[in-house]
């Protein structure tokens, strides 16, 4: 099942009582395709849908109602209730007392308590949210552009950050922030799913601190292991131009611990020191060695 898929199912465990079926109802109708005093028309892609929107229009208007199933070329399904039948629009819109001008939500037919179980119904209606492992994305297509902002007012409302867009002459209202999805699925009374959102982020977070770790650890030891090979590079061209008594004792035993020791560390080759001295100590006396080996490479005599 899709991680839509689970918020549907676990939203639609929680319409349990009168209350809420007739806001979830309400939010199904005002969001579903088309809404008239001449014809109701609800489409989705989802049997979850599909068979709440029947129960609940059974127990709310009364009337025992089906959907055709259309296959469409991808294989998936449409599921589609459409009807022009006076006397069921008549008691829809009679229950619901809507007139004609059906683009707005009247929280007036929504009791206290019930606001997230119609935002619920709105989401079973026109509503699609990505899979957290994928990426952050819960939308709604609206029927018009006036439920549409109507709809991101009612997520201001609870914090969530929701924006409108048109995309193939659809008004879509879109959440992308995680947290702001997060609040959503748990107002519409998905909690569970909102806690696998949760448990993606972790994921996602000790992932990518655990890669950082890693990039780290790769670009210190390339940068240590670049160090050592032009230190060894210098000492060689010191030693067949003037020779490694050229260098004065202290310069001579770092430069003879390199040569013996291509991996060791500038800490570790100041611990095995005659007289042992700190990792800058080792840093600057292979500097001086550079200096003589860059003397070299100019012809600069001393």
């Amino acid at each position: 099942m899709s991680f839509a898929g689970s918020v549907r199912k676990e939203i639609c465990s929680y319409i349990n009582d009168k209350d809420k079926k007739f806001a979830c109802l309400y939010g199904m109708l005002l969001f579903c395709r088309k809404l008239s005093d001449e014809q109701i028309c609800f489409q989705t892609e989802s049997r979850t849908s599909a068979e709440t929107f029947s129960s609940l229009f059974k127990s709310v208007i009364h009337r025992n109602i089906s959907f055709t199933d259309r296959k469409r070329r991808n294989g998936s399904s449409l599921y589609s209730f459409d009807t022009t039948d006076r006397d069921i629009i008549n008691e829809v819109f009679g229950i619901y007392h809507l007139d004609k001008n059906t683009e707005n939500i009247d929280c007036e037919m929504i009791s206290t308590g019930s606001l997230g179980v119609f935002t619920a119904g709105i989401f079973l209606a026109c509503g699609s949210v990505n899979d957290p492992n994928k990426e952050y994305h819960l939308e709604f297509i609206c029927p018009c552009g006036n439920l549409a902002d109507e709809l991101v007012s009612l997520l201001h409302d609870i914090g969530v950050n929701a924006k409108t867009a048109v995309r193939r002459s659809q008004y879509v209202v879109y959440v992308k922030d995680s947290e702001s999805i997060e609040d959503t699925l748990t107002f519409i009374g998905a909690p569970q799913c909102t806690l696998e959102i949760m448990n993606v982020k972790i994921y996602k977070d000790v992932r990518n601190k655990a890669n950082r770790i890693t990039n780290c650890d790769s670009a210190n030891i390339d940068k240590v292991i670049n160090a050592a090979m032009k230190q060894t590079e210098d000492i060689k061209l010191i030693i067949n131009t003037n020779g490694i008594e050229s260098l004065n004792d202290e310069l001579r035993e770092v430069a003879l611990l390199r040569l013996e020791n291509a991996g060791m560390s500038l800490k570790d080759i100041g611990e095995n020191l005659s007289e042992p001295i700190s990792r800058s100590g080792v840093n600057h006396r292979f500097k001086k060695i550079a200096k003589i080996a860059d003397d070299i490479r100019k012809g600069v005599t001393n």
